[in-house]
């Protein structure tokens, strides 16, 4: 029987996909994975081809007609297209929204998937090995030219070694000719493909490279390695090992602060063109990039979660830097984990994946301990001696200038005279984070979001970093009219300002994402740092996360203690991380480091531990504490999160959805638990109240089963209670 039904995924927040007759000129023609244009309502939508089929549920005479495809061949594998309906109905996700998140803007507006013509060069007709002979006095051109002799290469390409003059040379000669072509050439970075030397690798580094590359099919791998232990390293000569195959590779960072720096390191070991991915990029270069992945005309790809759905003609290996880092989480919409998608993607194209951190997620750590991963260790640091002393400071009844301690300015003063950098990290951007009244106590607050505004002195403006409004600052209390206003609590700016007045001899770097508004501005001021213009540092996690200070050598941490005491039960494994990866800053390059720990808690026991014992210990306690809480990961959990501009209307959904999962859990499942509602950490946000109710059980599949019985039930529920509602698998928090 002819399939004449087609199953269309549309970007709408339905969790189905819709049946449309296929027009008799298409019959056989529309494939699983192409683009098609629909009726939709009163207009028009772009959706995906997830099926065809013979019979619908409808009646066909029912059913509208596709109005055009807009592919000739899907845009999707057969591999891929089975992630992506698993990711669905994993993460509960409708199924249009999920394949339209997976490829380029351009696409998903409906553009064609076309190709811009490139500039190829080639020999002419009847040049000889005589013509290279004529050239011995001009050697770049002959060297030019005997490139060109093994076939024609793109401009591009060419300009990565010659320069232009050298090119028009020769074309002038009559030796070369230009035509416009589409590049599509499979393999092409092969023949530029030059290995630099590498350095010796450590017995540890050799062990992880050899352990790698002897692989074969899917495995996934944890290098558990010490700041500056050289994973970096690993990576470059486990790639180097599928390039020399002809198989490409994905290596996703967590920020795209860290990609310039891992693109110049790759392209210094390979010397070939590498694929960039990231949300600064225009929609014309992400869709370059896209078409070239899946052309095979890159070897290797660096970008940030989102390539993880990117196409590779000749897959070979992902790597995900810093695994732990919660930016690989989507936040909001589709809500996926980056390392998840990658160890499924591995899985489905049996491939090697490689997760690296310092400081491994409890997940991933788990994974490793019980062989579920194989679990490398770099435990020496590649630089011998490069110790950093950890300390704790107690700052009470200390007087604080701008959050800086008397004894932490002495160490400061210290470093500075010895012509070393100095990094004060504080994970708070603007002046203050509120703005008080001295007389009546008064804080201006976003009545949006019911915090207090932040106080940016550099603009004269409150911003509440939530929602995003902005407003000018008025003279005076709004509550009492007093002039005594003062600064509450200490940002970026103001320890920039107190910086610069107590040494006014040094110069100030503050990297925040106010600060650094463009990448060229990150990428300028990280090299003014390492060229030492800057000599001290103050930053936010942007500066936290995997950057080389050659001559830092001393950190501090203005204040750990908000971490301590949260109701979030991951903060305290968040605050280790990030202790630990501002330690890795310092003591890079041979000499001893310094890193102070400021806290009205020295005697906490989590510090301790960490700064006596190291990551790795703190990191295998609290896996047994969670183990004994029955915590991730080893329960699993689903969120779901509800918001309405009424606080009644958002609390009486969920609470009619516990009734439901409670009934559940009487009949079907007794050891899945409901909590709540309960309000988010953040109660209010954007003029709307938020609430949240968590699901949990100890297995996976009972959880999803629970979850998927009562969908189509809780999309009405939230349709009859006016609210705005969504699922969050495997939570990373409860914001």
């Amino acid at each position: 029987m002819t399939n004449k039904i087609a199953e269309i995924a549309l970007a709408i927040p339905k969790r189905q996909a819709f049946d449309y007759q296929i027009p008799d000129e298409m019959v056989g023609k529309l494939l699983p994975g192409m683009r098609v244009k629909v009726p939709y309502g009163h207009g028009e939508k772009i959706g995906i081809v997830v099926n065809t089929k013979a019979q619908s549920q409808w009646p066909v005479e029912k059913l509208k007609p596709i109005l055009s495809s807009l592919d000739e061949a899907p845009l999707f594998s057969k591999t891929m297209l089975e992630l992506l309906c698993w990711a669905t109905a994993y993460y509960c996700h409708p199924i249009g929204d999920v394949l339209l998140t997976a490829i380029p803007a351009k696409l998903r507006k409906g553009e064609p998937d076309s190709r811009p013509t490139e500039r190829l060069w080639r020999v002419a007709d009847g040049i000889c090995l005589d013509s290279l002979e004529k050239l011995r006095k001009a050697p770049k051109q002959q060297a030019l030219l005997q490139l060109l002799m093994d076939g024609p290469v793109s401009e591009t390409e060419l300009l990565r070694q010659f320069n232009k003059p050298v090119l028009r040379a020769l074309h002038k000669q009559d030796l070369l000719i230009c035509e416009e072509s589409i590049s599509k050439a499979d393999h092409s970075w092969t023949k530029s493909l030059k290995v630099a030397s590498r350095p010796f690798a450590s017995t540890e580094q050799a062990l992880a490279i050899s352990a790698i590359n002897s692989t074969q099919g899917f495995q996934p791998f944890l290098i558990e390695g010490v700041t500056g232990s050289g994973k970096t390293e690993v990576y470059l000569q486990t790639i180097e090992n599928q390039l020399q195959q002809q198989r490409q590779v994905i290596v996703l960072v967590p920020e795209i602060s860290l990609t310039p720096q891992t693109l110049s390191r790759f392209e210094e070991r390979f010397a070939i063109d590498i694929g960039v991915w990231h949300s600064g990029l225009s929609d014309n270069e992400r869709l370059a990039v896209w078409q070239k992945a899946r052309d095979g005309e890159v070897g290797i790809i660096i970008g940030t979660r989102s390539a993880v759905f990117l196409p590779l003609k000749w897959p070979g290996m992902i790597v995900v830097d810093e695994e732990h880092d919660s930016s690989f989480k989507q936040q909001d919409g589709f809500r996926y984990h980056a390392r998840d998608l990658a160890i499924m993607r591995a899985k489905q194209l049996d491939i090697p994946l490689v997760l690296g951190s310092a400081t491994p997620s409890l997940e991933t750590l788990n994974n490793a301990l019980t062989s579920r991963y194989r679990h490398l260790h770099l435990r020496e640091k590649v630089v011998k001696g490069s110790k950093v002393n950890q300390q704790l400071l107690d700052i009470r009844e200390q007087h604080l200038d701008a959050g800086l301690s008397p004894y932490l300015i002495e160490r400061i003063n210290l470093h500075l005279r010895q012509q070393q950098q100095v990094m004060i990290f504080i994970n708070r951007r603007g002046y203050s984070p509120a703005l008080m009244c001295s007389d009546c106590g008064y804080v201006d607050s976003c009545k949006h979001c019911d915090k207090p505004y932040t106080w940016h002195k550099s603009t004269q403006q409150l911003h509440c970093h939530h929602c995003g409004s902005v407003k000018k600052r008025q003279p005076g209390c709004q509550s009492c009219g007093s002039n005594n206003v003062n600064a509450s609590g200490v940002g970026t700016e103001q320890l920039e300002e107190a910086l610069s007045r107590l040494f006014p001899n040094y110069q100030v770097a503050r990297v925040d994402s106010d600060s650094m508004s463009g990448k060229r501005s990150l990428n300028e001021t990280l090299e003014a740092i390492n060229q030492r213009k800057y000599q001290i540092l103050v930053g936010t996690q942007i500066l936290a996360k995997g950057h080389h200070f050659a001559h830092l050598s001393m950190v501090a941490i203005l204040d750990v203690d908000a971490a301590l005491y949260s109701a979030d039960f991951r903060a305290t494994e968040q605050l280790a991380q990030l202790i630990t990866q501002v330690a890795g800053r310092t003591g890079r390059a041979g000499s001893e480091g310094e890193m102070w720990l400021q806290s009205c808690h020295p005697d906490n026991g989590l510090l301790l531990d960490l700064l006596h014992n190291g990551y790795g210990h703190f990191a295998r306690t609290t896996l047994k504490e969670r183990q004994a809480a029955q915590l991730p990961p080893f329960e699993f959990q689903i969120l779901l999160k509800s918001e309405s501009i009424s606080l009644s209307d958002s609390q009486q959904f969920l609470l009619h959805v516990a009734k439901m999962f409670h009934m559940e859990q009487s009949l079907n499942e007794p050891a899945l638990k409901v909590i709540g509602p309960f309000p988010s950490l953040m109660e209010k946000r954007q003029g709307r109240f938020r609430m949240q109710l968590l699901l949990s059980h100890l297995q996976r599949l009972p959880l999803h089963r629970a979850l998927n019985k009562h969908l189509s039930a809780l999309e009405s529920l939230a349709t009859k209670h006016k609210v705005r509602w969504s699922i969050d698998v495997d939570p990373t928090d409860f914001y």
